[in-house]
Formats: structure tokens, C-alpha cells, sequence
């Protein structure tokens, strides 16, 4: 447990000169600290939710199959600002263009009359692209009369099926690279000469990559074999990313940590290609994705895996560029003196805390640290991610029938899609429609009045476009199986400013992280503020600003978000203040340590309990309990709610946060006993130490 130390100095006169210097340092000192997480989460969100709060395709690359006429008609017809079409002579170069990840899908039209025509997708390159490139070519056929088939030439796995190993999987080594340099800087500043780091990393890369393969292979099930795929890919790009990482140190000190957040993280994914595809985002990360380390990662793993290594030289190459620079970049600033270490690094010879904040330790203890924070990190972020959501599977989906045989359709269905639906009986539509719109439903059955009439089905893009996605599929079987036309009625639709239903996730993704990520700031960078009574006013003053500037951020220059401005604000500095209280009695009894359990449980569980991103029911059970629980999934449910819905449930996730507030409360007022106590009990034992020593002294 690390001890509150008082890094403030000596003692002053009250009044004098020093004191007032000693103030004014302070006071600067903690306005930079709130700075740096003010910078971290703006780059982060600002750029997430600019870059995928409505992606739209921009020459996405596919082919026409044929060389008649016709192929050369419907080429030019799909040409345009959405699409670069091009004539192939035969599926098999088509099929050779996807595997090369040059097309992301082809058109083949009927060889005959009466027959259909065919789009071929490699999902293996990316799911949301495959799906994109589906919703551009199918209205093509359609207009010509043909009937659609998909011939999937590259499908994902069972064990990934939505495509996510490889992301998370780069990700973690991202994070291999990146994390250890921040707590290096201050804790084994001997470690930052490159004789000494690159062995180091060179083990830590062997190790971080062993880790991730074993979590997303024979623990998860996400992948099966390819390690040495992993082994390779993870110590180039592990090396990448701490090289630049140690460079950008010496120049920079402990501001690298900006840098390396703007590059890894926050450019990083949009640019990546894994998420979403390179050919909705900005011309920007179309040439950051041949440049940055996160996609030459995660493509080089991708082509490994799912596409006999083709390709995959060129992205290696690129983590090759990066090493190599970084080091000959090194090597030249380590010619000064200067350069031999970082600025803002403390004395080789100096007694340092293992975590900026905490007690100082021995060199051992340090060490330990230094391999265990950044790994528990990879591991959270790699393990949860992985585990929650490689493969989606619906289970338990609520909706209802309605019609004329209705409970007998329902008892049908419930034997039929055994805990896949929950299907029960409604009275009415608009009572359905009452009910998917308070997200107590997801979709609503409404069987056809006539012999040939269609069936309707109910459900709403804002609740969650995934899952509005899963009851139409399935719908769509069980009304051809049935032999029955099936037309959707979408009640509450997303806007052109959310297209993919993900803005509401990154509102109350950016509220809980300005929570916690202010407080692992505040405990290492400013011990002063020892009582919970000091850092109170800066936690309420911080909320406050925080989420005014989000709103501003979000909905004025973004354009993003459409709500209620003051609801908007006060409930997200709800939020902040709530997440702050909780965080705070972490942080004050172990330290920065903390952050890591409460990253799982403010940030990583809640993800996928959230119903943000994924649907609430196609993660495994235990996310879904914690659904009520957890103050993520409060936020993402109150920012969907306060744009989608007028507010209609945030009266629940109020009160969950407040919950979580007045446990914040009690419990700092608890932990300001237990540190006045121990500090207490310290004074005392050093009186008697001192005493001790007189006495010997004296004999």
C-alpha cells in the first residue's frame, strides 16, 4: 500500500517569501495536472468521435466481373464519390484481388437468365467493410431484376467471429510498447540508455506477445495456433512502438506520454483498418494507415491469419522503418550529455517510488512494478475485450407478437429458438412500439391481417443498431421459412449524425474516463492534496468544465450530438463528479496501482455491459447483469436517451450514480480517518525512533 507523502518541501515561516513561492508553485503545478488529462481525453474523443460518428464509404475499391458490355455499364453506374469500380475478366482474379486485399468486394452478374448473380466479400479483411460493400452492390442487381447471393471467399473463424482478435490483439502490443515508458521515466531512469532498454524490451516484446497469443488462443478460443505469427508480429511491433516511445522521452520528458497517446491510440485506430474500414475515414488516416504502427500490426497479423501472408512484407517493412529510425534517432541524442537520459528524469543515484506518488522503494520492488502495472493493463484490456466480445452470439432477445394467433406463434417460437428469443404476446402495436422505445423490448412481430398480406417488424436503429441488425436477420428466416413477405418499420431511427449508433458509447465513454483519469494524475503529481475536503472543489470544479467542453466539443464543433444542452451537461457532470468520488478512495489507500482495477470495472467490463457498442444480448450473461450496476452503462443509456428518446428512463441511471457518489463520499470520509490514524501512528513510531537514538547517544 503506498503512503501518502508530502512532497511539498520543507517547512516555511507563514508570510514569508517562501511560503508565497511555495504557494504559487503549487498552484501552478495543479493547473498543469488537470492540463494533461484535459489534452489525453480531447485527442482521444474528439478524434473517435469526429472520425466514426458517421462514416461514410469514399472510393471504396470493388470490382465488376465480366468484360461485355453490361460489366462495363453497371462499372460506370457504380462509379462515383462512394465507389472506384473496375472490370475483372473471371471470378478467380476477383477472388485473387480480395485476397489481396486490393478490392474489398466484386459483382458477378448471371452467366443465364434466371439465374442470380453473385457479390463476393472477404470478411476476413473486416466485417463492417464486407457489409458496407454489400449495402453499395446489392441495389445494383436488384435494379436489373437479378436475385442476390453472397460467396463469402474469405470467412472469418468461428472462434472470431466478429473480427475483433486482430484489434485487440495489436492493441495490446500498442500497449506493451507504450505503457512501461511512462512509469520507466520516473521509476529506472538507468533503464533509459538504449544498451540497457533494448535488451530489455527485446524480452518484454517476447513475453507481451506470448501473453496476448495465449489469451486470444488456448484461453479465449478466438484464434487456434499461430504463435509463432504472434511471436513475430508482437516483437516488431512491441520494439516499434517502445523505441519511438524511449526517443520521444529524451526529447519531450515526461510529455511523451502525450505524444505517444496522440500516435498509438488516438490516430492510431481510426487509421487502423480493423474497427472500421480505411475507406470511410478522412483522407488523413488513409495515410496515417500505411504509416502508423497499430495498423502495420494489426494488417500484418490479418494477413497472416486469414490470408497466407500476402501482404504482409509491407507492413513489417513498416514497423522496420520505425526501429530503425528510432534507433539511429537515439543513438545520435545520446552523443550529448544530455541526451543520456530524459528531462524531467530524476538523479540515477536517487532513492524513487515505484509509482509517481507513492513510498520510496528498493530497486527490486521497482523493477517488479515496472513488468507488473503495464501487464496487468495488457492483460485487462486484451483478455476482457477478447473474451467479451470475439464471438457475439444472441441469446434471451425480448420482443413480442401481435396479430390474430399470436400466442400460438409465440409458443412456437420460444420451442423453436430455444434462449435465442424471449418471445411473448402484445396487445397492441402501438403498446410494442411504446415499449421498444423504453428499450423493455428490442423488437416487435406483427403478423400479416391477410392470407397474403406481409408481416411487419417493429424495432429501433437508436436502440442498437447491432441489434436491430440480429431481429432482422433472424426475422427474415423465420418469414421466408413461413414463406411470408416481411417489411421493417424502423420507430425510432438514428440520426445522420450517429449512422453507426456509436456517439452515445463515446459520451459516456469520454464522462467515465474524465473521472478516473484525473485522479491517477492528481495522486501522482499532486500529494498535497491529502483531505478529502482539499480535492473536493477541484473534483466538483473539474466535472463541471469537463462536461461543458464535451458538450461543446461534441455537439458545436463536431456536430456529433443533438440534446438538451443543460441536460447534457448536468448529467454528464453527474457522471465525472460520481466516477471522481468512487476513483478517489482507491487512489488515496493504494495509489496509482488503483487505476487498474478501476479501469476493469469504471471502463472494460463496462464496455460490453453497456449495450454501446454490442448489443446486451449477444454478450455473455455476466455483462449483461452488470448492466444496472455499472456507471458506463448509466452514461451510454442517458446519452442515448436524452438525444433518442426524451429522457425516458435516466431517472434509473440516476439514481445508479448516485449510488455510486454517496459511496464515494462515506468511504473518503472513512479513508481520511484511517490516513489520520496511520500518519498518527507513523509520527509516533518516529518519535520513538528518535528517541531511541538519543538515549544511545547518550550511553
Amino acid at each position: 500500500m503506498d503512503a501518502v507523502a508530502d512532497t511539498s518541501g520543507g517547512a516555511v515561516a507563514p508570510g514569508s517569501d517562501a511560503d508565497s513561492a511555495s504557494r504559487k508553485e503549487h498552484i501552478v503545478r495543479t493547473v498543469f495536472l488537470f492540463v494533461i488529462p484535459f489534452l489525453m481525453i480531447t485527442m482521444m474523443f474528439a478524434t473517435y468521435m469526429g472520425t466514426m460518428h458517421s462514416p461514410h464509404p469514399r472510393d471504396l475499391p470493388v470490382a465488376v466481373i465480366g468484360n461485355g458490355a453490361e460489366a462495363e455499364s453497371i462499372k460506370d453506374a457504380l462509379s462515383g464519390d462512394a465507389v472506384e469500380a473496375r472490370s475483372v475478366p473471371t471470378r478467380e482474379a476477383a477472388v485473387d484481388l480480395l485476397r489481396d486485399q486490393e478490392i474489398v468486394a466484386a459483382l458477378q452478374p448471371p452467366a443465364n437468365s434466371g439465374e442470380p448473380a453473385a457479390i463476393l466479400t472477404a470478411s476476413a479483411a473486416g466485417a463492417s467493410q464486407a457489409a458496407t460493400a454489400r449495402q453499395l452492390l446489392t441495389p445494383v442487381a436488384v435494379a436489373a431484376n437479378w436475385t442476390v447471393v453472397s460467396d463469402e471467399v474469405a470467412p472469418l473463424p468461428d472462434g472470431d467471429q466478429a473480427g475483433i482478435s486482430v484489434m485487440f490483439a495489436a492493441m495490446g502490443m500498442m500497449l506493451a510498447g507504450y505503457v512501461p515508458l511512462s512509469i520507466m521515466l520516473q521509476n529506472s531512469p538507468q533503464l533509459l540508455r538504449l544498451r540497457r532498454f533494448l535488451p530489455v524490451m527485446l524480452g518484454w516484446a517476447v513475453a507481451t506477445s506470448t501473453i496476448i497469443w495465449l489469451i486470444q488462443g488456448p484461453i479465449v478460443g478466438a484464434i487456434d495456433g499461430h504463435y509463432l505469427v504472434y511471436l513475430g508480429v508482437g516483437l516488431l511491433a512491441t520494439s516499434a512502438v517502445g523505441l519511438a516511445q524511449l526517443l520521444f522521452s529524451k526529447i519531450l520528458g515526461p510529455l511523451a506520454v502525450l505524444l505517444g497517446m496522440l500516435l498509438w491510440v488516438s490516430f492510431g485506430m481510426p487509421s487502423s483498418n480493423l474497427a472500421m474500414s480505411i475507406h470511410t475515414m478522412p483522407e488523413f488516416f488513409q495515410f496515417l494507415h500505411g504509416v502508423l504502427p497499430l495498423p502495420a500490426a494489426g494488417e500484418a497479423l490479418r494477413a497472416a491469419l486469414y490470408f497466407d501472408g500476402r501482404g504482409v512484407g509491407a507492413h513489417l517493412a513498416v514497423l522496420g522503418v520505425w526501429i530503425a529510425a528510432s534507433i539511429v534517432l537515439i543513438l545520435l541524442r545520446e552523443r550529448s550529455a544530455s541526451g543520456k537520459t530524459a528531462p524531467g528524469a530524476p538523479p540515477l543515484d536517487a532513492e524513487l517510488p515505484a509509482l509517481a506518488g507513492g513510498p520510496i522503494r528498493s530497486k527490486r520492488f521497482r523493477y517488479a512494478t515496472l513488468v507488473a502495472f503495464p501487464l496487468s493493463i495488457l492483460v485487462v484490456v486484451v483478455g476482457l475485450m477478447s473474451f467479451a466480445m470475439h464471438k457475439p452470439t444472441p441469446h434471451d432477445i425480448p420482443v413480442v407478437v401481435i396479430g390474430t394467433g399470436a400466442e400460438q406463434t409465440a409458443a412456437g417460437l420460444n420451442a423453436q429458438m430455444d434462449k435465442i428469443l424471449d418471445v411473448k404476446v402484445a396487445d397492441s402495436v402501438d403498446q410494442a412500439v411504446e415499449d421498444i422505445r423504453a428499450q423493455e423490448i428490442v423488437a416487435a412481430f406483427e403478423l400479416p391481417t391477410s392470407a397474403q398480406g406481409p408481416a411487419t417488424l417493429y424495432s429501433s436503429s437508436a436502440a442498437g443498431s447491432s441489434q436491430q441488425m440480429m431481429v432482422q436477420a433472424i426475422f427474415g428466416q423465420i418469414a421466408a421459412a413461413q414463406q411470408m413477405q416481411l417489411q421493417t418499420d424502423d420507430v425510432t431511427p438514428l440520426h445522420d449524425s450517429d449512422t453507426m449508433g456509436s456517439n452515445s458509447m463515446y459520451v459516456g465513454m469520454s464522462w467515465i474516463m474524465s473521472g478516473f483519469l484525473l485522479l491517477a494524475v492528481l495522486r501522482g503529481g499532486a500529494p498535497h492534496l491529502r483531505r478529502f475536503r482539499q480535492f473536493l472543489p477541484h473534483l466538483a470544479g473539474w466535472a463541471i468544465g469537463m462536461s461543458v467542453w464535451l458538450w461543446f466539443l461534441f455537439d458545436v464543433l463536431i456536430g456529433a450530438v443533438s440534446a438538451p444542452v443543460g441536460q447534457l451537461i448536468g448529467f454528464g457532470a453527474i457522471t465525472i463528479f460520481s466516477v471522481s468520488l468512487a476513483t478517489a478512495v482507491f487512489t488515496r489507500l493504494f495509489g496509482i496501482a488503483a487505476i487498474v482495477p478501476v479501469m476493469v470495472v469504471l471502463m472494460m467490463a463496462g464496455v460490453p455491459a453497456s449495450g454501446g457498442g454490442l448489443s446486451l444480448y449477444m454478450v455473455p450473461e455476466f455483462f449483461r447483469s452488470l448492466h444496472d450496476v455499472l456507471p458506463l452503462a448509466a452514461a451510454v443509456d442517458i446519452a442515448r436517451s436524452l438525444v433518442y428518446f426524451d429522457g425516458v428512463g435516466t431517472g434509473q441511471n440516476l439514481a445508479t450514480l448516485g449510488i455510486w457518489a454517496a459511496a464515494g463520499v462515506v468511504l473518503n470520509v472513512l479513508v481520511d480517518q484511517y490516513l489520520e490514524r496511520r500518519e498518527q501512528a507513523q509520527e509516533g513510531r518516529a518519535e520513538i525512533a528518535e528517541q531511541d537514538q538519543e538515549l544511545a547517544a547518550r550511553v
